[in-house]
């Protein structure tokens, strides 16, 4: 929700001490998590990268590249990646947390207790979690003492392979502390290659940034049955609709999804190779089966469980979402695209 509980006011903490050369936790090394790291040691803060896959981070710290997930892109000096959670959180200022939305409530079990409550926690994860339906910063809450007054969440379209190259992109830093968010602000946009807005709407950040996947699945499939850029326009848009449906049923701003988060994040994810969940949608557009693309994609495709948990949480909510539930019948049910497309295209007319 975007209102505050009555008494939040007085207990949101301040951030103003962190200026300058901050020291930063970035949790998770995969392609998300090192273009964090590496954007925020070039700007000059102390980066401690987190993994828990011994041969990656070992990998890291040896050659300073992402080999696995960013090839090619050196890793700044000031980075600094471990195995170790204790050593990647002592002393730290600011928690990143960007490993994918299924692994949030695992890792942030681990680094409870060490993330104490004047450090800034900032979820970086595009996801909801499975099978509960909460956002990523809603598990956060659950899980970490005193943490509404932390959390920011950051998303926009920063697909992560462009946001390493330093190829300029924009992002929204999102919380009901405004100080907590144009902290991130000031941590993230000394680089003049990332540009980061503020807000407040949180539910409206995150649902965009989840929804967007799902909806670039269907892109890819659109893509991958051969159909043209009038179709993919269609659903993209069709998507959106639904998106927002759904967003303000939940509590967002409408607003939020005609912003970086929303259209800006769709219209980058829905359309870009780079993009994992498009694409899986457009090896199923061709007739590829699901566990069979996942094993070559080598990554989460947050869009995957997303589809499930927004098909559930449509029906919990009474949301109709009928392309979300399309690709549902194609991820889950195993029905052929082509069939479950022509389905969504003969549905009776309606005023838009």
């Amino acid at each position: 929700m975007t209102g505050e509980p009555s008494d939040f006011a007085a207990e949101r903490p301040a951030f103003d001490q962190i200026e300058g050369s901050a020291r930063i936790a970035v949790l998770g090394a995969g392609s998300w998590g090192t273009a964090l790291a590496a954007l925020l040691a070039a700007n000059g803060h102390s980066v401690r990268l987190w993994g828990r896959d011994i041969a990656l981070v070992r990998s890291l710290q040896e050659r300073r590249e992402n080999t696995r997930y960013l090839p090619g892109i050196p890793l700044p000096e000031g980075v600094f990646p471990t195995t170790d959670l204790e050593e990647a959180l002592e002393e730290t200022q600011v928690a990143v947390l960007a490993v994918p939305s299924s692994a949030t409530r695992e890792v942030a079990q681990a680094a409870a207790a060490a993330l104490t409550s004047d450090i800034l926690l900032l979820s970086a994860a595009k996801g909801l979690e499975d099978p509960t339906g909460l956002r990523v910063s809603q598990v956060l809450e659950e899980v970490i003492p005193n943490a509404a007054g932390r959390i920011v969440v950051l998303s926009g379209p920063n697909l992560a392979v462009e946001v390493a190259r330093g190829i300029p992109t924009a992002g929204v830093a999102a919380s009901r502390n405004p100080n907590a968010s144009q902290t991130v602000q000031r941590l993230f946009q000394s680089q003049p290659t990332f540009r980061v807005y503020t807000g407040r709407d949180v539910a409206g950040v995150e649902l965009g940034g989840a929804i967007k996947n799902v909806i670039a699945i269907g892109a890819g499939v659109s893509d991958g049955q051969g159909f043209g850029d009038n179709s993919k326009a269609a659903l993209m848009t069709r998507g959106l609709a639904e998106a927002i449906r759904l967003g303000v049923a939940q509590g967002a701003q409408m607003g939020t999804f005609l912003g970086l988060s929303g259209v800006g994040d769709l219209m980058a994810t829905g359309a870009s190779h780079l993009s994992r969940n498009y694409r899986v949608g457009y090896a199923l557009g061709q007739g590829q089966i699901l566990p069979d693309i996942l094993a070559q994609l080598g990554q989460v495709a947050e869009g995957v469980p997303t589809t499930r948990v927004l098909f559930d949480l449509a029906g919990r909510s009474g949301v109709e979402m009928p392309l979300c539930a399309a690709l549902h019948s194609i991820l889950f049910e195993h029905r052929p695209a082509p069939e479950v497309i022509r389905a969504l295209l003969l549905r009776p007319a309606r005023e838009e």
